[in-house]
């Protein structure tokens, strides 16, 4: 799978980047979404998508998880402004950066993210797969990639990271959003031990 990732400077620092400031399963989680986008976006013929800038909205779109970027804003946000401050560093064009920008912002807005083109909606396509809502044209791909990039409890993970933010700063969950559903969820049953049931 490792080959399928594209191999620029730029990418292998993102990689770097990331990895070092996410949590383990949020950084597979994060790789995977990729791999799913790249083969849903083959599959699909999409013939002029920018795989540097998909994969720097796939690596980066759950970013407003860390601690590094956990900042005012909701998570997805957060995560956009990094992915733009890390892009910065490489002399990036505005509608390039805006592209990577608004996918990573939109990943959690059905129906949104798909209009707003390739990298916006392969981006969310990517998640929607690693997270079972949608499905790969080529069976057994992703046993392949969980292989080599495990799942690791990244539901519980991610949705602990989004609700535990948001208990501190309430303004990272607003009504209407994902991030609200999560905590309203939490709230409703504080004790409970499993899966939030707004994931």
């Amino acid at each position: 799978m490792s080959d399928a990732l594209p191999q620029s400077a730029l990418t292998q620092s993102a990689m770097r980047h990331v990895r070092a400031i996410e949590a383990e399963p949020i950084f597979n989680h994060s790789v995977r979404t990729f791999l799913y986008a790249r083969a849903s976006a083959a599959a699909a013929a999409e013939e002029e998508i920018d795989l540097e800038a998909l994969f720097v909205a796939c690596l980066f779109h759950d970013a407003g998880t860390a601690t590094r970027h956990d900042g005012s804003q909701r998570f997805e946000v957060e995560g956009a402004d990094a992915a733009v401050a890390f892009l910065r560093q490489y002399g990036w064009e505005r509608a390039r950066m805006d592209a990577v920008w608004e996918a990573i912002a939109l990943h959690t807005s059905p129906g949104i993210a798909e209009r707003r083109g390739p990298i916006a909606r392969y981006t969310r396509l990517g998640v929607r797969v690693d997270f079972g809502t949608a499905s790969l044209a080529e069976p057994g791909y992703a046993a392949a990639v969980e292989a080599e990039y495990p799942r690791l409890d990244v539901e519980r993970t991610l949705s602990t990271l989004v609700v535990n933010q948001a208990l501190h700063r309430p303004a990272k969950a607003p009504a209407g959003s994902w991030p609200g559903a999560l905590v309203a969820a939490h709230r409703a049953d504080p004790g409970n031990e499993g899966l939030n049931p707004a994931f």
